[in-house]
């Protein structure tokens, strides 16, 4: 069974939203306000996004600290539902990003940070709609032997697969590039990773990008895990930009993701290139709930 969560059915765009002959398919849009709107401040980003089109947002954890004070979590929550999207998926906090860190689940010394903080993301979530929650592995660490990081991020991802699952949701786990010490780059090895954990609350985040810089088949990934994909980001390669702006078949994965079966929510995760980082696709095919985005 698939884990994909399924947003309404909608009406079919007469606007392309790529040049693809093979299907038309719903497309479930949700916009990563941690890397996109960035020129606005956190809380106005949601508000944005609605007024871009759009009814859905994901994040990164959008907190300094793993444990936020409570007027922080308020403040974010009231930032999202006061703009009228829903919060598709929320990142665990991962450390600090821009000096490399991907993650703390596997890390001994701040695990402790990801337990602590998975309370404050389920309760944000149970609040906003939330189907997703990104749990980065972490790197590995020198003098920790592989074989321990493991078994405590399979302690770890269990933990918060237990508690996404009393509020509908699954725990997300990516394999991601840029970073050499991630030990998660191919879909098997994350799909590896959910096999060691056991547990029908963790899925696969396929986030098309980073596998393709990494040199993984992403069609091929598509076809033999179809049925553990939770979640799906995208970007264009090189550069990470929108879609369009570099030489992925981003059209072709999507219809291969919708023929198989993956109705969720395709996040809009890259770096814009433009004044418009929205002008790929069509004001008319952006909010899930209305439209379906006609890719012939």
């Amino acid at each position: 069974m698939s884990h994909s969560p399924s947003p309404p059915p909608a009406p079919v765009s007469s606007s392309p939203v790529f040049s693809s002959p093979v299907l038309s398919s719903p497309r479930s849009w949700t916009v990563n306000c941690s890397i996109l709107l960035t020129d606005l401040p956190v809380p106005a980003r949601p508000q944005a996004a609605r007024d871009a089109g759009f009814d859905a947002v994901e994040f990164w954890w959008p907190f300094a600290e793993a444990v936020p004070a409570d007027r922080d979590v308020d403040a974010f929550v009231r930032a999202v539902g006061d703009a009228g999207v829903r919060l598709t998926g929320l990142n665990f906090p991962a450390g600090d990003m821009p000096a490399g860190d991907r993650g703390l689940l596997s890390d001994p010394s701040r695990s402790g940070q990801f337990r602590d903080a998975i309370d404050v993301a389920v309760g944000i979530g149970a609040q906003l709609g939330t189907t997703g929650f990104n749990a980065l592995y972490g790197n590995r660490i020198d003098g920790v032997a592989p074989a321990d990081q493991d078994a405590l991020a399979a302690e770890n991802l269990a933990a918060a697969g237990r508690a996404a699952a009393a509020i509908g949701a699954v725990v997300l786990v990516e394999p991601v590039s840029g970073v050499d010490a991630y030990p998660l780059r191919t879909a098997a090895d994350a799909v590896a990773v959910l096999d060691r954990v056991g547990s029908p609350d963790l899925a696969l985040l396929l986030d098309v990008y980073h596998l393709a810089v990494n040199g993984d088949d992403v069609a091929a990934a598509i076809e033999r895990y179809a049925d553990r994909i939770g979640h799906v980001q995208i970007a264009d390669a090189p550069g990470r930009g929108e879609p369009g702006t570099g030489d992925l078949p981003l059209a072709d994965w999507l219809d291969r993701l919708a023929a198989a079966g993956y109705t969720g929510w395709i996040g809009c995760e890259y770096k814009p290139t433009g004044p418009d980082p929205f002008a790929w696709l069509p004001a008319g095919a952006r909010a899930a709930s209305t439209v379906r985005a006609k890719l012939a």
